[in-house]
């Protein structure tokens, strides 16, 4: 081969690696803007939980729901199926018209970013995969998540029309389910996004790390779950002292339901007490793995991460412990939501860390 081919080689590979690394950082900042919107969609989905706002508008209506009331007529139209659910006879009795859309516009702006993830997912996703931007590895894992989201929207309302006939609230089991989704959604966002990103080679402190790391990323997405039975249920409102609890650092009257394993998702007491050690294993885990790191090899990449994950459990833990004690004031318990979201987000962009890059394309060596 003439050294003139292989400068001609040589170059096009060039371009192709600058073409594909400018590729990614494009998606990246897609992927980064819908992360900050799933944030936004998480914590205002929270604030209308906590506000009791959330059987406020009573239809599912995907597209004409778009636009809210306008006149006068159509907010006593509004308010008047509201007044048809329990959560209107039995808490809000004697509501006026102007008090009702306080809590309107929570649940209606919480809908319109549910929408509008939609659109800042979708079409930039048709674009980029129609251009060619879009990696064939990642393709259909972002069809997929597309597709959680779509599927999200029916539980937002499944949830939703479980509070209108026979509860003053949404059940806790669909909270639940409805947040997890969302937390599912924002992790598989943070792992696709932080596989386009430039690793360190540095390799993974101990044979176990990576493993611990995927077993932090499961239990933070499963503490969230926890923390949403207990928004469900009301339970931080009550027993709101640490670190005993009713008195005992193993309260009483955990398991007076019957059967006894209803009393993890229906007794408040036993919710609570099952979040608070939820928080303690994910701590503990969280320490080993950080120590376990610094003792094998304190100047990687990967250890100097643990740190900081271990950082941010603890501030979560702190804010989470002043949302209790101070029962459960809005402002706290959205920040102690976003702070999960936070971990969440960390913990599997720690995990992603140790799996290596996507493969570049490979230098072909020009033969003589």
């Amino acid at each position: 081969m003439t050294a003139a081919r292989t400068t001609l080689i040589e170059h096009r590979l060039q371009s192709d690696i600058g073409r594909i690394d400018a590729n990614r950082r494009l998606v990246r900042g897609w992927l980064a803007v819908v992360l900050f919107v799933l944030f936004a969609l998480v914590l205002v989905g929270g604030a209308t939980r906590l506000t009791e706002s959330g059987l406020s508008i009573t239809e599912w209506k995907p597209i004409h729901g778009v636009i809210p009331p306008l006149t006068a007529a159509e907010w006593d139209e509004e308010f008047a199926l509201y007044r048809r659910i329990p959560q209107y006879e039995q808490l809000n009795s004697g509501m006026t018209v102007e008090a009702f859309k306080t809590i309107f516009w929570w649940e209606w702006a919480h809908r319109l970013i549910a929408r509008s993830i939609g659109i800042v997912f979708a079409l930039p996703l048709a674009v980029f995969w129609l251009t060619g931007r879009i990696e064939r590895r990642i393709r259909w894992p972002l069809a997929g998540l597309l597709a959680l989201g779509g599927f999200q929207g029916f539980i937002g309302w499944w949830m939703v029309s479980s509070g209108l006939a026979d509860r003053v609230s949404v059940s806790q089991y669909r909270l639940a389910t409805h947040l997890t989704i969302a937390c599912l959604i924002f992790a598989g966002t943070v792992w696709i996004m932080r596989g386009l990103s430039p690793h360190s080679s540095d390799a993974a402190p101990t044979e176990g790390s990576r493993r611990m790391a995927g077993i932090i990323a499961a239990m933070a997405v499963f503490q969230i779950y926890l923390g949403a039975l207990v928004a469900g249920l009301d339970a931080g409102l009550s027993y709101n002292t640490w670190p005993l609890m009713d008195g005992a650092v193993v309260p009483g009257g955990l398991f007076v339901q019957q059967p006894w394993w209803i009393n993890l998702f229906e007794n408040p007491k036993t919710v609570q007490f099952v979040h608070r050690l939820g928080a303690y294993l994910l701590f503990a885990l969280v320490l080993a793995h950080m120590v376990a790191a610094l003792r094998a090899a304190p100047e990687t990449t990967h250890a100097r991460r643990t740190v900081l994950l271990f950082g941010l459990v603890c501030l979560q833990a702190a804010i989470g412990i002043m949302t209790l004690v101070l029962q459960m004031p809005l402002s706290w318990a959205l920040a102690h939501q976003g702070g999960a979201l936070v971990v969440l987000g960390f913990a599997v962009a720690h995990w992603r860390g140790f799996t290596g890059e996507y493969p570049k394309p490979v230098r072909i060596e020009a033969s003589a």
